[in-house]
């Protein structure tokens, strides 16, 4: 898994694919790059530990950074550059970056991030200022390779964003992380495997993936951005073998005509990923049907403890489960800590995992670890008797009406499917009689239905397939989300209802 003997190896096979383009970049181009970038860093006084920012888009110019990070032993944080200048300012000061590489399409955003720091930036760009500096390093090695670690930061779709600072293992650069070996030995990575990449690599699995990929001898195919039908095109053209999504791509997909999904040849296509949300039972029953049991389901999180999966055979006998642990030990428990039976709601805890703190911010680290050295994300869930994960919701999603425990991700899964909604998100809202009700807000494929006929229509459609009482009390039909690129959505932006 070192870059150097991999381009010894590997030559001029793509490393990494531009799908739109066609752009490529070579195992033997990404090694002389990014032992350059090594140089620049280590000139600039960068030591093992030491932390970078990244603000680009998804491009070439950006694998030779992250590799030069990564056998550098440092820290390195891709930024949302979708974020406003303050919050992503906000994300290279937290982080305490003592560089910021970034593209010249970012420079305003690049230039605001680094006059608001609060201790010295050095700012480089590609195809300028790094260029210039790297041009004039050394195409070989530095002299003492370690691995380095990506410093990731929660999506911040409650509140301000959090940095997950990971153990650094300081293991010699070739050593590889842990999801390099898994996607290797669980997913069946090797010298033939194509991958797309359709998300935005400034997130943990479409960075960590392609990354994984190439430490596998592969090829990456990485999409500038998410597009249904483009997806199919690229899987055809390429030959693709495997590709990781979430859920919110799936709908899409689904409800892309049947002419235009039919007329796509996805026979190469062995490995089908997903993660990031829970998927509804009744799209990933289609997405089965349609594409053949070649889901792989895996649920973890960007702090890197618990992971667990699950293939299509089994979850098709077990329709929900994200699956057992191939990492850590799964405990589910109440309120007070107590570990609950097989069958009972609780916290979902993960036992024997790696450490890792929030930056910055002990609060928040010591309440997501417990006396017993357990890891929560804060997810609510079940195992059943043979251990198999089955998730309800983000406890901070969790609607409490009437002393009743409501799960917004059940109402949303109903609603989905009706053929008439693009994208939904329940949330609860203060009740002075029931302390909170449950209130839907939805996105129309028809944007000139904002009616009350078709919220009636709703309605009917959600009762049918929940009880009463968990149907929304209040509608809100938006023309669009407040949206990370990943899918996510942004609730704290969302308009108060009524607005």
């Amino acid at each position: 898994m070192h870059l150097s003997v991999l381009a010894a190896e590997l030559g001029d096979k793509p490393a990494v694919v531009m799908a739109e383009s066609g752009a490529t970049l070579t195992y033997a181009e990404l090694e002389a790059a990014s032992n350059a970038i090594a140089h620049v860093f280590a000139d600039l006084g960068l030591e093992v530990g030491d932390h970078i920012a990244i603000l680009m888009e998804n491009c070439l110019d950006l694998f030779p950074v992250v590799w030069a990070a990564q056998r550098s032993g440092l820290y390195y944080t891709p930024v949302n550059w979708h974020l406003t200048g303050d919050e992503a300012a906000y994300i290279v000061d937290n982080c305490e970056a003592r560089v910021l590489v970034s593209t010249p399409s970012q420079a305003e955003l690049a230039a605001h991030c680094v006059g608001a720091a609060s201790r010295e930036v050095v700012e480089l760009t590609v195809g300028g200022s790094l260029d210039e500096v790297a041009s004039q390093a050394s195409a070989d090695p530095i002299s003492k390779e370690v691995e380095g670690c990506y410093m990731l930061y929660s999506s911040g779709t409650t509140g301000r964003p959090k940095g997950i600072v990971p153990e650094m293992t300081r293991a010699p650069f070739g050593s590889g992380v842990a999801i390099d070996h898994m996607i290797g030995t669980a997913f069946g990575f090797g010298r033939s495997s194509i991958y797309l990449s359709p998300g935005p690599l400034y997130h943990a699995a479409p960075l960590g993936w392609t990354m994984g990929t190439i430490r596998n001898g592969g090829t990456a195919i990485v999409m500038d951005r998410f597009d249904a039908e483009a997806a199919l095109e690229f899987i055809e053209l390429y030959g693709v073998t495997a590709t990781q999504m979430v859920p919110t791509m799936f709908v899409r997909m689904l409800k892309l005509p049947a002419d235009v999904r039919g007329k796509y040849e996805l026979g190469t296509l062995r490995t089908v990923v997903h993660a990031g949300a829970r998927c509804p039972v009744e799209v990933k029953k289609q997405m089965i049907d349609w594409l053949g049991p070649i889901l792989v389901e895996f649920y973890a999180g960007s702090e890197g403890t618990g992971f667990f999966m699950v293939d299509s055979q089994t979850w098709l006998q077990r329709p929900g489960t994200v699956g057992k642990a191939a990492l850590g030990t799964v405990h589910i428990c109440d309120d007070d800590g107590r570990e609950l039976p097989a069958g009972e709601i609780g916290t979902v805890w993960f036992g024997d995992v790696r450490r890792f703190e929030y930056h910055g911010d002990p609060d928040k680290t010591a309440d997501a670890w417990n006396s017993a050295g357990w890891n929560t994300l804060g997810d609510l869930g079940h195992v059943d008797a043979d251990g198999y994960l089955y998730l309800s919701d983000r406890r901070v999603d969790l609607i409490v009406s009437g002393g009743v425990n409501i799960y917004p991700r059940e109402i949303e899964d109903a609603l989905i499917l009706n053929p008439a909604v693009i994208d939904v998100v329940v949330v609860g809202v203060d009740d002075d009689e029931f302390g909170q009700s449950v209130h839907a807000y939805v996105q129309l494929a028809d944007t000139g239905r904002a009616d009350s006929g078709v919220v009636s229509e709703l309605d009917a459609f959600v009762r049918e397939r929940v009880a009463g009482f968990k149907a929304p009390r209040g509608w809100t039909v938006l023309s669009d989300f407040p949206r990370l690129p990943s899918g996510k959505v942004l609730r704290r932006k969302l308009p108060a209802p009524g607005a």
